[in-house]
């Protein structure tokens, strides 16, 4: 993996696309006067330092995992360059080179803690990966199931991916189908990276709409600037990593032609992203400008009467 994948990977994995509609689903169900401004206001403030304070210490987190993966790492006596040989190296003193990581480590709390991080991490992506499908099916598609059926289905879907790198490797050396794992985990939160533009640009227009949110809520100056700039340097960079990514699928051995042609599918998909980006765009503004008009009308309409 580039370090271009893995700085995608760590933005996806700290953000995370299907969290911008949770937080936009938490922040509703806050008991204020919807009808009252100043109570609409105090509750998108706490929502807002909510979210910036959990951000915030999720990217320490992820930060701090990588500074200690390349303590770890840098010496090249760790063989095994997936989480499971980290673990490992965190529990054997033989394998460090830093001093304050061999004297943490006798302890056993180092491989102990990891261990523990990675098990809160996987329960908060599956946790708000299902209560956001929960979000998305009630309020925008409108169907309703179970609970224990909602379950079961994200379960077994979020199953699927490891148990077919398990049985595709299932012969291969113990450290290679560590490695596969690691690498469906990176290319997973790649992935997040990738679909991070598809939930910021249509949040950013909406709350960027007069109609939508009143001229009080819209979006300030620099939140807009901010937010555009967010979208469009995600977007290249995730246009610049794909054709790589693509042929990092095909693994260290790839012939010249092979490559070449991961090379033409990536540029394909690439088109197709931008073109739908460019639609998505195009139906929120022609949307947002249809809602302005009836508004318009509307009080037209009003004063008419009046």
């Amino acid at each position: 993996m580039s370090p271009l994948s893995g700085a995608l990977g760590i933005i996806g994995a700290t953000v995370m696309p299907h969290n911008l509609y949770l937080h936009s689903a938490i922040s509703q169900t806050r008991k204020i006067n919807h009808d009252d401004p100043e109570e609409v206001a105090t509750a998108v403030r706490f929502s807002q330092w909510d979210s910036n304070i959990q951000l915030t210490f999720a990217f320490v987190v992820n930060s701090l995992l990588l500074i200690m993966g390349v303590a770890v790492f840098k010496s090249g006596a760790v063989k095994d360059p997936s989480f499971f040989g980290l673990f490992k190296a965190l529990s054997d003193t033989t394998m460090l080179s830093n001093g304050v990581l061999i004297a943490v480590a006798k302890s056993g709390i180092l491989s102990i803690l990891f261990a523990v991080a990675l098990l809160a991490s996987g329960q908060n992506s599956t946790i708000t990966g299902t209560l956001t499908g929960q979000v998305i099916m009630e309020g925008f598609i409108h169907m309703r199931m179970p609970l224990w059926a909602r379950r079961l289905v994200t379960r077994l879907i979020s199953v699927i991916p490891v148990l077919v790198c398990v049985w595709m490797t299932r012969n291969l050396p113990a450290v290679d189908e560590h490695e596969a794992l690691n690498n469906l985990m990176n290319n997973s939160q790649v992935f997040l990276a990738f679909a991070l533009p598809f939930s910021m640009l249509p949040l950013l227009m909406m709350t960027d709409s007069r109609a939508e949110m009143g001229q009080r809520f819209k979006n300030s100056l620099w939140v807009k600037v901010c937010g555009w700039v967010s979208v469009v340097g995600l977007t290249v960079l995730n246009v610049i990593s794909l054709p790589d990514a693509f042929a990092g699928f095909l693994g260290d051995g790839a012939a010249a032609g092979q490559v070449q042609m991961a090379h033409i599918m990536a540029y394909v998909a690439i088109f197709a992203v931008l073109a739908l980006l460019a639609w998505c765009t195009a139906d929120l503004y022609r949307g947002n400008k249809k809602l302005m008009q009836l508004q318009g009308d509307a009080h037209h309409d009003v004063a008419e009467e009046a």
